[in-house]
């Protein structure tokens, strides 16, 4: 029964997995999509539930620092329900407020080129969301 952490973007899809007992992310890849022609990397999704026997999603909620609802948190709402409609698992939304950079900040200090960063950004953004809700549980 593993969770996967999804911080999503207009463009990319960044994915995270839970290792089996639910106690650590791990981050997977980044999806591209295509937020305005309707492309969200599900059939990708789909091959990544079936090979990590997912269960659950938590999806990244980028509220603003006010707690009200931006079109980007908006998007992840909507993102949240179309993984449910499909998959039939739930879905969370997990307050990502900072974490990207966040993640940005602990690839700098680990001296990730420029154009290295931004190929793994969404990918490490995923696992600091995973991870914070998987800390939430495991207390």
């Amino acid at each position: 029964m593993r969770v996967m952490g999804l911080d999503v973007g207009s463009k990319t899809v960044g994915i995270a997995i839970s290792d089996a007992l639910g106690w650590t992310a791990q981050g997977i890849e980044t999806i591209k999509i295509d937020e305005s022609a309707g492309q969200f990397g599900m059939s990708r999704i789909q091959e990544l539930v079936t090979e990590y026997a997912v269960t659950s999603f938590v999806v990244g909620y980028p509220k603003n620092m006010n707690n009200s609802i931006g079109p980007r948190g908006e998007a992840s709402e909507r993102y949240a329900e179309l993984l449910k409609e499909t998959f039939g698992h739930p879905a969370v939304l997990w307050d990502e407020r900072l974490t990207t950079m966040a993640a940005e900040r602990m690839l700098i200090e680990a001296d990730v080129s420029r154009k290295k960063r931004k190929t793994v950004i969404d990918k490490m953004a995923a696992v600091m969301i995973l991870q914070g809700y998987l800390d939430s549980k495991n207390r």
